[in-house]
């Protein structure tokens, strides 16, 4: 082997693609946030207002890849979703529209977040998923962590 041939950058093909096949290319944005809630009309603990350090894990999906060779650029990722989580969940009070509370809150000028079902996992992560799909981002599933045993996931149909 010369020295010219050790120095020299190694060079790879990706391969074509398979035609008539189902690849798909996936990647993943993680975004950390801090929230609190309670669930109304439950019995157990969580009926009682307290906060995680949750994580929004998204998943989007492509079958191609853009000229750049990304399903998507994770800066815009960032900057859509990243930001609308920060601006609208981040250190918020994620209560359902009924609780008694509200108005309250209302008095005391207090941010919080209402929606049409307890702020459950799993209703965070349905909301998460909902508004990236609405930024027209090829999402297929939203994964929010409650704490770090805990989570919930939501796909797309």
């Amino acid at each position: 082997m010369s020295s010219e041939s050790r120095s020299s950058p190694l060079a790879f093909s990706v391969g074509p693609t398979i035609p008539g096949g189902t690849a798909v290319y996936r990647v993943t944005k993680e975004i950390p946030f801090c929230y609190g809630h309670r669930l109304l009309n439950y019995t157990g603990k969580c009926r009682h207002l307290h906060g995680h350090n949750g994580k929004a894990v998204v998943t989007l999906q492509s079958p191609e890849l853009d000229d750049l060779g990304m399903v998507v650029d994770f800066t815009d990722v960032k900057r859509v979703l990243g930001r609308w989580i920060d601006e609208n969940l981040d250190h918020r009070l994620l209560l359902h529209k009924d609780d008694p509370l509200i108005p309250e809150l209302r008095r005391q000028g207090e941010p919080f977040v209402t929606l049409d079902a307890n702020p459950t996992a799993e209703n965070i992560a349905r909301l998460i998923y909902h508004f990236a799909a609405n930024q027209h981002l090829p999402v297929v599933e939203v994964t929010l962590w409650e704490t770090e045993n805990s989570y919930a996931t939501y796909r797309g149909e």
